[in-house]
């Protein structure tokens, strides 16, 4: 399941922020490497604060005491694992 597929007040696990399969530096791969420095790494576990109302963009996810407003792709870069109680 992908992060933005999540729905508010929810609560999972990270398993792992997707990168592009050639392994080259890419976009995408920038994009997954900041998310990582950003603390978005396997194990975290991650909220889903609330959704933007058009679309569900932005999306407001909380990971620790840190909120961070992620676009929907960005969401969909990271593979979570859900089932956690908040």
């Amino acid at each position: 399941m992908r992060l933005s597929e999540l729905k508010a007040k929810q609560t999972a696990i990270i398993r792992q922020v997707l990168r592009t399969a050639d392994g080259g530096t890419s976009l995408s791969d920038l994009v997954a490497n900041r998310l990582e420095t950003l603390g978005f790494v396997p194990g975290t576990q991650v909220q889903v604060i609330t959704k933007g109302i058009f679309g569900g963009d932005p999306i407001l996810i909380q990971v620790g005491f840190t909120r961070f407003a992620l676009r929907k792709v960005e969401a969909e870069r990271i593979e979570i694992e859900q089932g956690v109680s908040a």
